[in-house]
């Protein structure tokens, strides 16, 4: 049981992988991804609050682990239902598509319970390696290739992501002279401030700020944004976040109480700089996805406000945040498949007078976008209150100021896609026809967005209790 959810993604890839060894149009490869997701869903919430350890210690099952496989199972199973017609992929390709797709969650699942560092890494490339391939599966009939460059550009980046984080892992060996995280992590908190230390934990941290898309690691994010097609683009720019995240703060846990000013400042000094780019970055922009794009950079920021304070309520502030982040990204994403009529990217000004062409859909990105901004009562509004709370109450004034700057600027870009969707007429463009399926995801999406903000405290309550039982 306490493998049972990994075992079901990858036997479901197997099977996935069968269907498409016939002339497939891809629709059976789509509902038994749907199956796989809900039936990995439920596992992970069957097996909640069990614990374990597999293959040699290697393999940790915890409330840690099972929170955040819970959610990876849930966000890849919206994202296959908002992508359903997989506008803007060929029909011979789909079934591939969905293999990888499950695979690269497998990948995020075993990452999330590795506690071992080979494993952790085999993990991630697994994870890593599906999502190179699905981002140049678009169909280029249009003649214009940017999947192709976008494609490159996000193995290159990844390829030097993944180089210094095996250099920060070497270290970690020739400090601790072990690869288990159960010897590596009172080994480098006896070692706190020592260079060598810092270096190996900053080094380390590398891979894992790519994934999370935090400054200077995002030069990969408006390009693979705006070339991947929308409903890739809605699982890189939502479920790896989780896998990301869950690593970063088992690797924070590294540095330990003593003399860490040097990762704290790193910390610090990135999260300001995501927040900045991002955000003004975002200001700009024409195309829906890639200001989405930018502005995840800004949200990577906000995530590292938790991370720093080294507590574990800051942790599992952290956890709570990328959590709601997955949801509003999703709405959005729903939204912008929807509207997408040939799986073409959706410019902000194709999104005119949504709330008569679909109003359920204009209601979906309303609420997605507020809860972006930062306004209550969404859960974008707490997850920030707390984080800056916690921020303040670990001596960090000037960096809570700038961050409710960025908050103030991000309110300008996310409204004014609102008042595009809400306060201009449609003119001559179609009304958008929305599956049953999909209008019950969006449904489900912003009920989870109001819940996760009006009451967070039950969510935040089982997050604290997860950080605890790893620190």
């Amino acid at each position: 049981m306490l493998f049972a959810p990994e075992l079901v993604l990858l036997l479901g890839s197997l099977l996935i992988f069968f269907l498409s060894l016939g002339d497939s149009d891809g629709k059976g490869a789509k509902n038994l991804a749907i199956l796989l997701g809900l039936a990995s869903s439920a596992l992970c919430y069957i097996t909640l609050f069990q614990q374990g350890n597999l293959f040699l210690d290697a393999y940790r099952i915890d409330l840690f682990s099972q929170l955040f496989k819970l959610v990876i199972s849930i966000g890849m199973t919206c994202v296959v239902i908002l992508g359903a017609d997989l506008k803007g992929l060929n029909k011979n390709i789909r079934p591939e598509y969905y293999m990888f797709m499950v695979l690269s969650c497998l990948g995020l699942m075993m990452l999330v319970s590795s506690v071992e560092l080979i494993t952790l890494f085999v993990a991630l490339e697994l994870s890593s390696y599906s999502l190179y391939l699905m981002v140049p599966m678009r169909d280029d009939t249009t003649g214009i290739r940017i999947q192709m460059e976008a494609a490159i550009k996000y193995i290159i980046f990844g390829v030097v992501a993944t180089g210094a984080m095996l250099y920060g892992m070497s270290y970690i060996f020739g400090l601790t002279g072990s690869t288990h995280l159960s010897v590596v992590v009172p080994a480098l908190q006896s070692l706190a401030g020592q260079p060598a230390a810092m270096l190996a934990i900053a080094l380390f941290m590398f891979g894992f700020f790519y994934k999370l898309a935090v400054f200077p690691f995002h030069f990969w994010v408006p390009d693979v944004y705006q070339g991947a097609s929308n409903a890739t683009t809605a699982f890189i720019a939502s479920v790896p976040k989780m896998g990301a995240v869950a690593l970063l703060i088992r690797i924070t846990t590294f540095v330990g109480v003593g003399d860490n000013h040097v990762i704290i400042n790193m910390l610090i000094v990135l999260a300001l700089c995501s927040m900045f780019y991002g955000n003004l970055s975002a200001l700009v922009q024409t195309d829906v996805k890639r200001m989405l794009g930018f502005s995840g950079i800004a949200h990577a920021g906000f995530v590292l406000l938790g991370l720093l304070t080294l507590k574990d309520s800051g942790f599992a502030t952290s956890m709570y945040y990328i959590t709601g982040y997955l949801v509003m990204n999703l709405a959005c994403f729903l939204v912008i498949c929807s509207v997408s009529k040939d799986g073409e990217n959706v410019s902000i000004e194709d999104l005119s007078g949504l709330h008569k062409r679909a109003p359920l859909l204009a209601l979906t990105l309303g609420i997605g976008m507020f809860a972006l901004a930062g306004i209550p009562p969404f859960v974008g509004f707490m997850g920030k209150f707390m984080l800056l709370t916690g921020a303040l109450k670990a001596g960090h004034l000037p960096l809570v100021i700038l961050a409710a700057i960025n908050t103030a600027i991000a309110i300008y870009y996310y409204l004014s896609v609102v008042r595009v969707a809400f306060c201009s007429s449609p003119d001559d463009r179609p009304s958008v026809t929305v599956d049953p399926l999909v209008g019950l995801v969006s449904v489900f999406l912003m009920v989870v967005i109001i819940a996760m903000g009006v009451a967070p405290a039950p969510i935040l309550e089982i997050a604290t209790t997860a950080v605890q039982a790893i620190l």
